[in-house]
């Protein structure tokens, strides 16, 4: 008998992978959380039903949502991860010695054990000197920090369930509160792609666009989310994502990468013109 995983992306459309068996299944105090492996995309992880990576297309995730902002910002020094409890982002950020302190703020405790045992590297960033971890809620965290970090990361997914707070307007003004002076922000965006997803998108950009001076959105292929299609969302009380791309002094540090690199990095903000349509209504 085969065994398949179906991601509904909406009621009419859903991603099947095939399974070759359920490593791991438990329901927290904040979610359901599965892992399955499967031949094409190896080990996948889901909560509630929903895809939140693949062995096979993490890197693309990780990678950009770290190298993006880390090619612009000329001196990050203190970075916090909302979310991240898997380890990935973290671990793209150790790969910078000059940062020395990476908090990393996720509530579900039972995420971040499931990712130590079946998803070691990436769970080996939580392990980097720098990095500690907090059990909290992210916005209430958030709550208490002025002028403290260069860089914030929202690695929140799910702006519907118990991470919901984290896509509110207070949320951005509690980021931009947190941030020093020349501090960047970024977050994932979701996909425009269906209907039904349309508006969470416009109304991340519209929260975001007003609460910030720059605000920019670039995208991503990456398989398993949504439509294939994924945005991220880039604010800054000061740097430009592209005028202020250092490619010279990122390439120099010699990173091995899978998907990033700084040609890529312009091109990732040439966004689509339906999608740059629907960004713009929002910044009016």
């Amino acid at each position: 008998m085969e065994l398949w995983f179906a991601d509904y992306h909406t009621d009419d459309v859903k991603l099947n992978i095939k399974v070759e068996r359920q490593l791991y299944g438990q329901d927290t105090d904040y979610q359901r959380i599965d892992v399955f492996e499967s031949k094409e995309f190896g080990r996948f992880i889901s909560c509630d039903g929903s895809i939140v990576f693949s062995e096979k297309d993490e890197f693309v995730y990780d990678e950009m949502i770290v190298h993006v902002p880390m090619a612009v910002h000329p001196n990050v020094r203190k970075v916090l991860v909302i979310g991240g409890g898997d380890g990935g982002v973290a671990r793209e950020l150790s790969y910078y010695p000059e940062i020395e302190q990476i908090d990393v703020v996720e509530t579900d405790q039972a995420f971040i054990d499931v990712c130590r045992e079946f998803f070691p590297d990436n769970a080996r960033g939580l392990d980097d000197p720098s990095v500690t971890v907090y059990n909290a809620d992210g916005l209430r965290f958030l709550r208490t920090k002025v002028d403290e970090y260069d860089l914030i990361i929202n690695d929140a997914i799910d702006p519907l369930g118990h991470a919901a707070g984290l896509f509110t307007k207070e949320f951005y003004g509690n980021c931009f509160r947190a941030l020093k002076d020349d501090g960047i922000m970024v977050y994932q965006h979701g996909s425009p792609f269906y209907d039904e997803d349309e508006e969470t998108c416009r109304a991340m950009h519209r929260k975001a666009s007003h609460s910030f001076p720059i605000s920019r959105v670039y995208q991503a292929a990456i398989p398993t989310c949504p439509s294939g299609y994924w945005l991220f969302g880039f604010t800054s009380k000061k740097y430009h994502p592209l005028h202020d791309l250092d490619a010279k002094k990122w390439r120099a540090r010699n990173i091995k990468t899978w998907y990033y690199s700084t040609n890529l990095h312009s091109g990732a903000f040439m966004l689509p013109k339906y999608v740059e349509d629907m960004l713009e209504e929002e910044e009016k």
